[in-house]
């Protein structure tokens, strides 16, 4: 497997070992994108890259997510971005 990824140019995920946590954001979000376009069939790449997008905007600005307080990705990067104010 490592051969085919040098070949395809394909850098591998290297997570510690014995740690199931290192991928599990990544794991949950392909997990969703594969149960709810994972079965579609395009006629071309360009179609299926133009859903795939779609859907991807639709995950991070629509769709609520319980573990960050049924807020989307977008809603919750913008809350943490804004600086706190200090104390006097």
């Amino acid at each position: 497997m490592q051969e085919t990824c040098r070949e395809l140019d394909i850098r591998q995920s290297m997570g510690r070992t014995g740690s199931c946590y290192d991928n599990a954001a990544a794991e949950s979000f392909f997990g969703s994108l594969k149960s709810e376009i994972g079965r579609e069939t395009w006629p071309t790449r360009a179609e299926a890259r133009a859903d795939t997008f779609q859907w991807i905007t639709y995950y991070n600005h629509r769709r609520l997510h319980s573990a960050i307080g049924y807020q989307t990705p977008h809603e919750e990067r913008q809350r943490r971005s804004h600086p706190l104010t200090l104390a006097a």
